[in-house]
């Protein structure tokens, strides 16, 4: 990839950070404007997903700019794309329907978290990998962000009386549902880890053929 095309790819990857920072802003207003808890707000995995994903796209993007890259931002992105997969994805299956109650009643603000930027920052990992070949031991601490959701989820709702999501909700759900779903996701999400890395073996090896 040339220069212009890596600057092009860099504006692209900081146009999209922006706009999402400013949708989460957006529904941020709205549900102050209509009394929603903030704190439930923040404590959805969607936000913080996508809160963490358009802050990673802006700085990628200035790094690229500045002319620097490194493996630390590399594995950055392969946890970022792994947790906007799972929103996508979770949503697809499980919680499409449930805007009210995801607090993402804005049409277009549950458009752009829930479709929008999971298959961007996806096909920005597929389309345009790290350089550097990822390992998948070291890529396995990207699990530890979704299983201490899950916790903080679960420890919180006990003690508020909410949870963000009904699958995680042992009072709706019953245990062994909320049990046999976390195990699921999380086998999944385990998955999707080895492949995320192996695509970067993939790229290195069509390089060097």
């Amino acid at each position: 990839m040339n220069i212009n095309s890596q600057k092009t790819l860099a504006g692209v990857r900081l146009g999209f950070g922006v706009i999402a920072l400013g949708t989460i802003l957006m529904q941020l207003i709205d549900s102050i404007n209509h009394d929603r808890s903030i704190s439930n707000f923040f404590s959805f995995f969607t936000v913080q997903s996508n809160l963490l994903a358009a802050l990673l796209l802006v700085v990628v993007g200035s790094y690229v700019l500045l002319g620097k890259s490194g493996r630390t931002v590399a594995y950055l992105r392969g946890a970022l794309t792994l947790y906007m997969t799972m929103t996508g994805v979770i949503y697809f299956l499980l919680l499409s329907g449930y805007e009210q109650s995801l607090q993402t009643t804005l049409p277009a603000v549950n458009i752009m978290l829930h479709y929008i930027m999971p298959a961007y920052v996806l096909l920005d990992w597929l389309l345009f990998p790290p350089k550097k070949k990822l390992a998948f031991r070291p890529a396995l601490i990207w699990l530890v962000y979704p299983l201490f959701y899950l916790a903080y989820s679960l420890v919180r709702g006990a003690i508020v009386g909410w949870y963000p999501y009904p699958f995680i909700n042992p009072v709706a759900s019953g245990w062994p549902n909320l049990i046999g779903i976390s195990l699921t996701i999380t086998l999944a999400a385990l998955l999707l880890t080895w492949l995320l890395v192996l695509r970067t073996s993939i790229k290195r090896r069509s390089h060097t053929s």
